[in-house]
């Protein structure tokens, strides 16, 4: 079972879950706990192989991860702790895991906050993806993760998020970081099932206006669905709530009291 961490709220029924993004942790939200808690309960987990989570023994004769196997994994920990329903916020990889739990099991998801959301790969996303599989094996683990972090986090002001991945990314075996990397064959397919369903469960995308590869899917998808709301934060990257974390707060929690 993966590693996880409960905050109990002494009034409030509401359910938080937290999923972190591919070479995160639970840790990359000790932005968010302090805020969130004097609202809700609290589910904070690392998926499979991140954190305090270790790979489970019969993934070590399986070297591929699907979204549904992990996605099954939250699963688990939600029904150990009883919790019949939840809010879910996300970033970046983990929106799609959230996405793709929302469903398998709509009653279960109340609403959903999605940082950095992944919606699409453009061309540019899906060739670098490619030659990250094929290099994998000759390019340690760690260089071709700076890489990627440096794309999609460019600028100056996205430093701290840049350096808060890659010391939680060192934390991963290279096994376990190819096995995630593989996912990437499996986005583009279930991306766009999920573009061609209007799922009924109100969604806010939080995004940040520096977020070049991402912020144009997500705009568009907002238009076309309409229980989804898009809020763009001034000078913020991908990882939003890293930083811009009181406007990602503030946004957050004021959707999730009135959802």
């Amino acid at each position: 079972m993966l590693n996880y961490s409960v905050y109990q709220h002494d009034t409030s029924s509401e359910w938080v879950t937290f999923v972190h993004g591919a070479g995160g942790s639970s840790s990359i939200w000790f932005k968010q706990v302090r805020e969130f808690r004097k609202h809700f309960n609290i589910l904070l987990l690392d998926l499979r192989g991140h954190g305090n989570s270790k790979p489970a023994l019969k993934d070590a004769f399986d070297s591929k991860y699907t979204f549904d196997s992990i996605t099954e994994d939250i699963v688990e920990v939600i029904d150990k702790e009883n919790i019949a329903t939840s809010h879910f916020v996300g970033i970046s990889l983990g929106t799609i895991l959230i996405r793709n739990l929302a469903e398998k099991y709509p009653d279960r998801v109340k609403s959903m906050i999605m940082g950095g959301a992944i919606m699409k790969l453009n061309l540019r996303s899906q060739v670098l993806m490619r030659l990250g599989i094929v290099f994998k094996s000759v390019i340690p683990y760690m260089l071709l993760y700076k890489f990627f972090a440096f794309i999609i986090m460019p600028k100056k002001n996205h430093k701290q998020s840049r350096i808060l991945f890659a010391n939680e990314a060192k934390k991963l075996y290279q096994k376990e970081f190819v096995r995630w990397f593989r996912l990437t064959s499996e986005i583009n397919p279930l991306l766009r099932f999920f573009r061609a369903k209007d799922i009924r469960i109100p969604t806010l995308y939080v995004m940040g206006e520096e977020d070049y590869l991402f912020l144009p899917s997500v705009e568009k998808v907002v238009a076309a669905h309409h229980l989804s709301q898009l809020f763009v934060v001034k000078n913020s990257g991908h990882v939003v709530n890293v930083e811009q974390p009181e406007v990602f707060n503030k946004t957050s929690i004021s959707f999730i009291s009135n959802s």
